[in-house]
């Protein structure tokens, strides 16, 4: 053992983990593992924002391109949805982010530059602020009209 973290880190990452199951604590690097698992958290959050700016552009999409509608764009929003619960299932903390306005914000800017990239419509078309409750972004029952 005794693979660099900067080198391989996949290797390191094995390595680690067999010093830890071995009950080698002062073998380990313990910076280097406080990093990965704050990674972990970092990345489930990143996955939930992007889920959710998907799901809120195919919305706003919905919403104001009517005649544009189709089987597609409801496949989309079905499949971010239950995407975002399967997110919010494996890490149920992370609901919380939908209390986070600054979060919030992000991710709906993110969404309204979206909807406006691929429909071509100005960005001031869409709402500034987020239009509808999150219980509604996330049933399966809701779409604007």
């Amino acid at each position: 053992m005794g693979t660099r973290y900067e080198q391989d880190v996949v290797a390191w990452a094995s390595e680690q983990a067999a010093l830890l199951r071995a009950g080698r604590l002062c073998a380990i690097d313990v910076k280097h593992i406080a990093e990965e698992i704050e990674d972990v958290g970092k990345s489930e959050q990143r996955e939930l924002a992007s889920r959710m700016s998907v799901l809120l552009a195919h919305l706003l999409k919905w919403r104001f391109q009517p005649s544009r509608r189709s089987k597609s764009w409801q496949f989309t929003i079905s499949t971010q949805r239950k995407e975002v619960a399967y997110v919010l299932n494996e890490a149920p903390s992370l609901r919380g982010k939908f209390n986070d306005a600054a979060w919030l914000d992000l991710v709906w800017s993110k969404a309204r530059s979206m909807a406006s990239n691929e429909t071509g419509l100005d960005l001031d078309v869409f709402p500034e602020v987020l239009p509808w409750s999150i219980e509604n972004v996330l049933s399966q029952a809701f779409l604007p009209e």
